[in-house]
């Protein structure tokens, strides 16, 4: 990987667990003044994501390790690991969540603050949009796994304040008019419908992840480009040249190349190494650290 992607990584990451540690705060101690299970989960899921952004950037900086006897195919593999417990504490988080709104609607409800609770609301939206969209523009550059996680959890903690706040405005309409018992239900009925919602996000982050720790080939598009590199490649190689495997590990690809030789031919050493060379340079153009592998067959 190369050193400004790596730099990269630590400034988001280390943006991001500041801004959390602030929200993270800030959403336990207002959702416990007004009572609201909202709010209080919006803190709850700051605090986590500070605490797994700090997991990565250990990992961040574990990664940079070179391979040793130890690790002798590298430490990509930790990258969709620490991905996979990432999704799994969010989806814990929003699992309980669900559970507590469950409880709280058989229970019949209850009220809340709904000024102070927009107030937070509408701060919480500019705040976590603005970092969001910070985040999301540094890794356009220089693209990276845990940074895309990174996205994911400000994505929801974005859209889980503008539904926060629309809501609250919602309840605080009801209060003025014939409806005014029911604004108790708000609450739980938004952290229902949240957590029904939101809960796609983990299990994707778990399932990518997955795919990659598993070996599994990749996404249509990163095939199809290393399809078009190698055909680019073919064109300009003497020998021919047929993909055996290709599978996306963190921020590595695996390229294995099988080179088609003649038995009555004999393949020059120099020539191997000329299809190298231009096979790096075709694939090389995709976000990630080639790693090539070609065969003789």
């Amino acid at each position: 990987m190369c050193t400004q992607t790596t730099l990269n990584e630590k400034r988001v990451l280390t943006l991001s667990a500041l801004v959390s540690s602030v929200f993270a705060g800030g959403g336990l101690v207002i959702g416990l003044l007004v009572g609201s299970l909202v709010i209080a989960f919006d803190g709850v899921y700051s605090s986590v994501s500070m605490l797994l952004t700090l997991l990565s950037l250990a990992v961040a900086k574990y990664l940079e390790k070179p391979q040793d006897t130890r690790f002798p195919f590298g430490r990509a593999l930790f990258e969709p690991l620490v991905i996979t417990f990432k999704g799994l504490v969010i989806l814990m988080v929003v699992a309980y969540s669900l559970y507590s709104a469950v409880i709280d609607l058989l229970a019949g409800g209850h009220a809340i603050d709904t000024s102070i609770a927009t107030l937070f609301g509408l701060i919480n939206v500019v705040g976590c949009g603005i970092t969001w969209y910070t985040i999301a523009r540094m890794n356009r550059k220089y693209p990276s796994g845990l940074i895309g996680a990174e996205i994911k959890q400000w994505q929801m903690d974005t859209l889980l304040s503008v539904v926060i706040t629309v809501a609250f405005i919602i309840a605080w309409v009801m209060t003025l008019t014939p409806l005014a018992p029911y604004a108790v239900y708000v609450d739980p009925m938004l952290m229902l419908l949240m957590s029904f919602y939101f809960i796609k996000v983990p299990v994707m982050m778990i399932k990518s992840a997955t795919r990659e720790m598993l070996l599994m080939a990749p996404d249509k598009e990163i095939c199809q480009r290393v399809d078009q590199g190698i055909l680019a490649a073919n064109e300009m190689s003497t020998q021919e040249l047929e993909l055996a495997a290709v599978t996306k590990i963190g921020r590595e690809l695996w390229v294995d190349i099988d080179i088609i030789a003649d038995k009555n031919d004999q393949i020059d050493m120099q020539d191997i190494e000329a299809t190298r060379q231009t096979l790096e340079q075709r694939l090389s153009k995709l976000p990630f650290e080639l790693q090539l592998t070609l065969n003789v067959a």
